[in-house]
């Protein structure tokens, strides 16, 4: 076992502690950034970074209910915010400008003379509804302050909007939650009113009958579990629409009404491994699939105007945007895309054309629209980054390996250019949050940095537990099963040993969220594999984030990792927290967190930190004050990513 010593100089190699900054010569990080152990980073390094951190990412958030325009979120200052785009390839309208990011908004869906968005402050994710006036400018708040509303729900007519608030208490672990629906008309505010309280804090996907007289929406229970509910508007009144559920676990979302307010149409797993679009007869309850491909649907949308469904399948992880003829009773032609991951389907209000948000291991995401009564596609946006060239990115390929006990694992492998690097070549392990997400053929942003420019090959895995593989797989690292998943990268650990190109001795693991606490577990339990971990917003204790992550959030958590409050689990959860192992990492350590995350609170990253100096074991610690669950601030993100690439180079390369 490495002495205190030992490690002190290891991150002794890594640089000095910063002193005041008085040279052009370094990178003054931004004033709500706050330094521990990091050391003077070079204004050289942010040169050439440049090309590798200027793309901008695009998303369609609505059509207007009248016009061929768009309303979009992108970034053009520091943070996203919402512009009026009036053609493919046009400028860029400005329509909010906030410090804070705004990543949603909706037309008022008969006339578009206002919009509603979202934002919070600071990261912290207390959303708050707004009315925004296109024409004055005038911003009008329409959700109570200090709560956390969801996104609003138009009906039919444009009239009104149904939403809900939770209350914001992170630290009372015993309150009972609760979600209020609430119902608005948002040109007058002070018409809203309560129209039921639910016990929990799992309810989403309002959505409106055509006739505006009923909701239908979700009750999450786990990732695994969750049930359809209808509500009569008037009365508040509610029923299971899903009652005769089978013993397994049955997962339903994005439900929304059929044209005649006879049927739910909504995506469903049961009596299979992966989500199907399914129509569940509301008299009857029965349910009969529409797709039948062996993927997730990850999001439909349906043109009320014509019948047609558009679907997003995950197909190992690319997807694949499909079309079916509701009418008809057949699937359509697909139109031609890039292998990559797709998000926002919008119809527009004709029916006759789709927008949606495309990214690629060669795009940061742009916004196309299908025209399905001419097949043609257009491109509205070009997030291309000046002085880069995307086509020299490298796309990735599936590799798999076997785990511990014998599960096939797969991950995304991105390869430096053999051409420019020569020999076994340095490996960084980016493991997803989630934990029920999945990495996916999408942009890697600034990562590209390190594969064209350091020659550091990338491994994104999807660990048991990822999202996109059956609902089996999803739930193999619940409950004390959870450090199963860390045995699947020391098997990727094997794994990197027996390639050729690839330098075992020589390997770093990142992640953010829970992909922050992975890189602290296999810190702990594979010390001597791993050249330096980095953990962004990740969890180092499971019982104190259990107590203190916000209270909408706690019991959904529970499920997934354990209930705390359980003693026998509570012991196991102690067991397994990189906090309680401390005392086995023994290679630097890279800790970053946003001082406002209401998700995995900055504590986490607090007491790791503390508890590494008390051993006087030299830690770097970026914490940001504007900052919640990830930075989204591009001068926030940019200092933290060249801090990275220094402690990087300094563990991997010298």
């Amino acid at each position: 076992m490495r002495s205190a010593a030992t490690i002190a100089l290891c991150f002794a190699l890594l640089g000095a502690p910063p002193e005041v900054a008085g040279s052009s010569d370094v990178i003054r990080p931004p004033e709500a950034l706050v330094l521990t152990g990091i050391p003077p980073i070079p204004a050289e390094l942010a040169k050439k970074t440049a090309p590798y951190t200027d793309f901008r990412a695009s998303r369609v958030t609505a059509w207007h209910p009248a016009r061929r325009e768009l309303l979009i979120a992108t970034r053009q200052g520091n943070s996203n915010q919402i512009f009026r785009l009036a053609e493919p390839g046009g400028k860029l309208e400005p329509v909010t400008d906030f410090k804070d990011p705004v990543n949603g908004a909706s037309y008022q869906p008969r006339t578009g003379d206002f919009m509603l968005f979202e934002k919070g402050s600071g990261g912290d994710e207390a959303f708050q509804i707004s009315r925004l006036d296109l024409e004055s400018g005038a911003v009008t708040p329409i959700s109570p302050g200090g709560q956390r509303a969801s996104a609003p729900s138009w009906n039919n007519d444009g009239t009104r909007v149904v939403y809900t608030t939770t209350q914001l208490d992170r630290h009372n672990a015993g309150r009972e939650v609760k979600t209020e629906v609430r119902l608005v008309d948002p040109e007058r505010p002070e018409t809203e009113r309560i129209i039921a309280t639910l016990e929990g804090a799992g309810w989403t996907g309002f959505r409106w009958s055509p006739d505006d007289a009923r909701l239908v929406f979700q009750e999450s229970r786990s990732v695994n579990d969750s049930n359809l509910w209808i509500m009569e508007i008037n009365t508040g009144d509610r029923r299971q629409l899903n009652q005769d559920r089978p013993d397994e676990d049955v997962r339903y979302a994005d439900a929304r009404f059929s044209n005649d307010g006879m049927r739910i149409f909504a995506t469903s797993d049961r009596a299979g491994e992966f989500r199907r679009i399914v129509a569940i007869d509301l008299a009857t309850g029965r349910e009969e699939p529409i797709t039948t491909q062996p993927a997730d649907v990850d999001e439909f949308a349906i043109s009320r105007k014509t019948q047609r469904i558009a679907y997003i399948t995950n197909e190992d992880g690319v997807h694949a945007l499909r079309f079916f003829d509701l009418e008809a009773g057949r699937e359509m032609n697909r139109p031609p895309l890039i292998p990559g991951v797709i998000s926002n389907l919008r119809w527009s209000k004709n029916g006759e054309e789709l927008a949606f948000t495309h990214a690629s291991s060669r795009s940061a995401g742009d916004i196309f629209s299908w025209n399905l009564k001419e097949g043609r596609m257009t491109r509205w946006t070009n997030g291309v980054a000046p002085g880069a060239n995307p086509w020299e990115f490298v796309e990735p390929k599936v590799v798999r390996w076997k785990s511990f006990d014998g599960l096939s694992i797969s991950g995304l492998f991105y390869e430096p250019p053999k051409d420019k690097f020569k020999g076994r070549r340095p490996v960084i392990i980016n493991i997803h949050g989630g934990p029920e997400s999945q990495a996916r053929p999408g942009f890697i942003g600034r990562n590209n940095y390190f594969v064209n420019e350091l020659g550091i090959a990338l491994i994104f895995p999807n660990v048991r537990g990822s999202a996109g593989f059956g609902k089996t797989f999803l739930k193999l690292d619940n409950g004390k099963k959870r450090e199963d998943a860390v045995k699947d990268i020391g098997a990727l650990l094997d794994w990197i040993k027996t390639q050729p190109d690839l330098d075992a001795n020589r390997v770093l693991v990142t992640g953010g969220s829970y992909g922050g606490y992975m890189s602290l577990a296999v810190a702990t339990l594979y010390p001597e594999r791993i050249a330096g971990a980095v953990s962004s917003v990740g969890i180092s204790n499971f019982v104190s984030f259990l107590q203190n992550t916000e209270s909408y959030r706690r019991d959904l958590r529970r499920v997934e990792y354990g209930d705390e409050r359980d003693p026998d689990m509570r012991k196991f959860l102690e067991e397994i927290s990189p906090l309680t192992r401390v005392d086995k990492i023994r290679k630097p350590l890279f800790v970053i967190q946003g001082k406002n995350d209401p998700r995995v609170p900055y504590t986490e990253a607090e007491q790791i930190v503390n508890s590494l100096k008390k051993r006087k074991a030299p830690v770097w610690f970026l914490m940001a004050n504007d900052e919640g669950h990830g930075f989204a601030k591009k001068s926030n993100a940019d200092f933290s990513f060249h801090a990275q690439v220094r402690f990087i180079e300094q563990a991997l390369l010298k």
